[in-house]
C-alpha cells in the first residue's frame, strides 16, 4: 500500500508514477476523494466532542433543564451515528481504490510495456559450444528416464510433471547446496506454510490484483457446490516469509532480518495459453528457495543490490551463463518498486531465460502488514525484499540443457557432485 501521505504532498509525482507504469489513474478525483473523507471524520468527531461535553453537563442539571439536554443529547448521538456512518462510507470508498494500486517505480526502472522492453545490464559466462545440435530439457528428461509429462498430465492435466529417479536427487542437492550457501551468509533456513488466509494474500500484495494466478482451496459436495475454506496456496515462500513478521515492531539494531524459504509453490498461469507450454518451464507446481529480507528504509537499495550479488554467486557457482536485466516498469510486480531478473542461457531454446528474480517492495508490503521499525529516532514503517535464490525447475533445465553431452550424459555441476555422489546423469 502507498503512504497516502504521497498522495497529499506529491500528486503530480504520483499521477506521473502511474503514466510509467502505463495505467490511467485519476489522481485528482483520489485528492478530492480524500479531503471529503477527512473532513467527514472531523465533523463526525466534533459531534463526538460535543456529545461528551453535553454529557458532562447534564450531571449538573435538573428539573426541566435536564430533560430538555438528554433529548438535546439524543439528538447529537443520532446526529452522530449518522456522520460517523457517513465517514466510513466515505473511507469504505478511498480505501477500495487506493489499496489496488501499484508501488510507484523508482525513478531508475526503465519505462516499456513488456519484458521485451527489459534492459539488460551485464552478462557471465561463456555459451557452451557443442559438436552436435543441443537437444531441449524434455528430451534429455524422457532420455535419462527422469521427466514424465505424459503420465502427470494423465493425473493432474497439463503444465505438471513426475520429477523421477536422478532428478529428484539433483533437486534435494540443489537445494541443500543452497541453503547451506544462504545459512553461511546469515540467512535463516525456513520451511513455511503453504497454506495461507487472505491477510497474508492480501498485505503481500498479491491480492486483489493477482487473485486469478492464486488457487483456492474449498471442499466441494460432489454436486458441483464448493465451500471456500478462506485457504489458499501460495505461489512463493514470499507471502509466508513476508507476513510472519506481520504487526510487530523490530527493533533496527536487529536488522537486517534474513531468511530463506523452501517450499512447493502453486500458480494457476491464468494468461499463459499456449505459452511456454512444452517441459516444465512454466508449470503449476514447483519448489523454490526464497530470499527474504526485512530492512531498515534507509539501506533497502543497497539490500536490494546484495541479493542481487548472492543470486548472481549461486548462478556462477552452478556454471550457467545468464545476464542480468533492469525489469521495466510494464513487468513490474505490483508490490515492486524495482526489480532485477537473471535470465539463464537455455540452449534448447537458443535464449536467455528467467531463472531468478529480485525485488524491492520498499515499504508496500510491510505498510498492508503493520510491520514496523524502532530505532532511536522513533518508529517507521519497515522495508522488504525478495529475491529468488534457486527456482528449481528452471535450474534444473538450466543444468541439463548446458551440461549435455554427446553420449547422451549430463555432467552434475560440481558444487553438488559430492552430494548427489555422483559427477553425472547416465541414461
Amino acid at each position: 500500500m502507498i503512504d497516502v501521505a504521497l498522495l497529499r504532498s506529491d500528486p503530480g509525482g504520483l499521477a506521473e508514477s502511474f503514466r510509467r507504469r502505463g495505467l490511467t489513474v485519476d489522481v485528482d478525483a483520489l485528492v478530492l476523494l480524500d479531503e471529503e473523507r477527512r473532513r467527514a471524520r472531523a465533523a463526525a468527531e466534533d459531534l463526538r466532542a460535543s456529545q461528551n461535553r453535553a454529557g458532562k453537563e447534564i450531571a449538573r442539571l435538573s428539573g426541566d433543564e435536564k430533560v430538555a439536554a438528554i433529548a438535546a443529547m439524543a439528538e447529537l448521538a443520532e446526529q452522530y451515528r449518522t456522520a460517523l456512518a457517513d465517514a466510513d462510507a466515505l473511507d469504505f470508498r478511498f480505501e477500495s481504490q487506493w489499496m489496488p494500486l501499484p508501488n510507484p517505480p523508482h525513478s531508475s526502472v526503465p519505462v516499456g510495456h513488456g519484458e521485451q522492453d527489459n534492459v539488460e545490464i551485464r552478462r557471465w559466462g561463456e555459451l557452451p559450444s557443442f559438436g552436435f545440435d543441443p537437444a531441449d530439457h524434455i528430451d534429455i528428461g524422457e532420455r535419462l528416464g527422469i521427466i514424465d509429462m505424459e503420465r502427470a498430465a494423465k493425473v493432474s492435466g497439463s503444465r505438471f510433471a513426475y520429477l523421477k529417479g536422478q532428478a529428484v536427487f539433483l533437486e534435494f542437492a540443489l537445494v541443500q547446496w543452497a541453503l547451506g550457501r544462504l545459512a553461511a551468509e546469515g540467512f535463516t533456513p525456513v520451511v513455511p506454510p503453504v497454506l495461507v488466509r487472505d491477510p497474508a494474500l492480501f498485505g503481500t500484495g498479491f491480492f486483489p490484483g493477482a487473485r486469478e494466478q492464486v488457487y483456492a482451496v474449498g471442499v466441494s459436495d460432489g454436486e458441483g457446490n464448493v465451500t471456500s475454506d478462506d485457504m489458499y496456496l501460495v505461489g512463493t515462500a514470499e507471502v509466508p516469509l513476508a507476513a510472519m513478521l506481520a504487526d510487530e515492531i523490530l527493533p533496527i539494531a536487529d536488522l537486517p532480518m534474513r531468511f530463506a524459504g523452501f517450499s512447493t509453490c502453486f500458480r494457476r498461469e491464468a494468461g499463459t495459453y499456449g505459452k511456454d507450454t512444452r517441459g516444465i518451464f512454466r508449470v503449476h507446481q514447483f519448489d523454490k528457495v526464497e530470499m527474504f529480507a526485512f530492512v531498515d528504509p534507509e539501506r533497502s537499495w543497497e539490500e536490494h543490490e546484495y541479493l542481487v550479488s548472492v543470486e548472481e554467486s549461486l548462478v556462477q557457482a552452478l556454471g550457467i551463463p545468464y545476464r542480468v536485466v533492469d525489469v521495466c516498469t510494464g513487468d513490474l510486480g505490483d508490490s515492486a518498486a524495482k526489480k532485477y531478473d537473471i535470465e539463464g542461457w537455455f540452449p534448447g531454446q537458443g535464449a536467455y531465460r528467467e531463472i531468478t528474480s529480485c525485488s524491492n517492495t520498499t515499504d508496500y508490503q510491510a505498510r498492508r502488514l503493520r510491520i514496523r521499525c524502532r530505532g532511536d529516532g522513533g518508529t517507521s514503517i519497515a522495508h522488504t525484499l525478495n529475491g529468488t535464490a534457486v527456482a528449481v525447475g528452471r535450474t534444473l533445465i538450466a543444468i541439463l540443457e548446458n551440461n549435455q553431452q554427446s553420449d547422451g550424459s549430463v555432467i552434475v555441476p560440481e558444487v553438488l557432485q559430492t552430494t548427489m555422489g555422483r559427477d553425472r546423469l547416465t541414461p
